[in-house]
């Protein structure tokens, strides 16, 4: 069962955590980072085993260039830095030679979305998840709070080919109350809360917003069924086909290409009878301001999706 605990952990932590766990287990685990590793939480990694961790400098490219290369050896590889570097800096390294040859390559990206904050626009990356998932080979996974990122870590540890994980630079309210809870498969998704009258599919740190949307529009007489959505390339078709008739996507991305994108087409490819209202951000870059405040200025915190779901009812 899930709640809101009001208790906030970083997700970059579990990953932290979860990559010294995995070095322990498996001699042929490498990590990589560019200058970032404090940020990042590889720094965990690198105490640990500095023989097995490589600082490629602000050099992202040459980073994923060196990620395949090992990868190539029979490595597991773990490559991190913000999602704005990973995702964008590197993208055509990526493709030709992460993805195209399909190798075991793991690009894990904090810092991604609006929540960002302070730092601003240039580091608000909201294009990421579009950008990935239309690289083919290419799975796209976003978690949900701290003990679920330790759950997927494990899964893309296990699963062969190339993987993006993004998560936020801000610690998130965790709503499993342990790893156990915390399931998670590639390709699948999950149903948090059951409901009658509309769906709500939500992805990473937007999960637990999604389930105060859910409070407000329980106390407003509106049943509403909360889908966590943590992998959106290969995304669960099955659990989209279910859903009610209404359905709402939540998403710290683009409205354009993200979670609300694909499901979209999951909809539109099977023709299926369903109204899709998509909430993200609304293709504008990002603005300076606290993480808490820049949720609220964009509609994505739990009362914001509420009353627009709301109002989209009534119409």
């Amino acid at each position: 069962m899930v709640k809101l605990t009001g208790i906030y952990k970083g997700m970059r932590k579990g990953y932290g955590e979860t990559l010294v766990e995995l070095g322990k287990k498996y001699d042929n685990v490498v990590v990589l980072d560019a200058d970032l590793s404090g940020s990042t939480q590889t720094a965990m990694f690198a105490k640990e085993f500095p023989d097995r961790f490589f600082n490629a400098g602000v050099a992202e490219q040459n980073m994923i260039g060196m990620a395949a290369g090992l990868a190539t050896t029979g490595k597991i590889v773990f490559a991190s830095s913000f999602a704005m570097f990973a995702s964008g800096r590197a993208w055509e390294i990526i493709r030709n030679l992460v993805a195209y040859p399909k190798l075991n390559v793991k690009i894990v990206a904090t810092h991604a979305g609006i929540t960002v904050g302070e730092d601003g626009a240039s580091h608000q990356t909201c294009e990421d998840i579009a950008i990935m998932r239309a690289i083919p080979n290419m799975v796209v996974i976003a978690p949900t709070d701290y003990y679920h990122t330790k759950n997927v870590i494990r899964a893309v540890s296990e699963y062969k080919g190339p993987v993006y994980v993004r998560m936020p630079r801000r610690d998130t309210e965790i709503i499993y109350e342990s790893e156990e809870e915390a399931s998670f498969e590639i390709g699948k998704g999950k149903v948090l809360v059951d409901g009658d009258d509309l769906t709500i599919i939500a992805t990473g740190e937007e999960v637990p917003e999604a389930l105060k949307a859910g409070e407000i529009l329980k106390e407003n007489g509106i049943s509403a069924e909360i889908v966590e959505m943590a992998t959106i390339k290969p995304i669960d078709e099955d659990i989209i086909k279910k859903s009610k008739d209404f359905v709402v996507t939540v998403e710290d991305h683009n409205i354009i290409g993200g979670l609300g994108g694909a499901v979209a087409e999951v909809i539109a490819s099977n023709g299926l009878n369903k109204k899709l209202l998509r909430i993200g951000i609304n293709d504008v870059f990002g603005r300076s301001g606290k993480a808490d405040e820049l949720l609220k200025h964009y509609g994505l915190d739990g009362e914001s999706i509420a009353k627009r779901i709301m109002e989209e009812m009534k119409k």
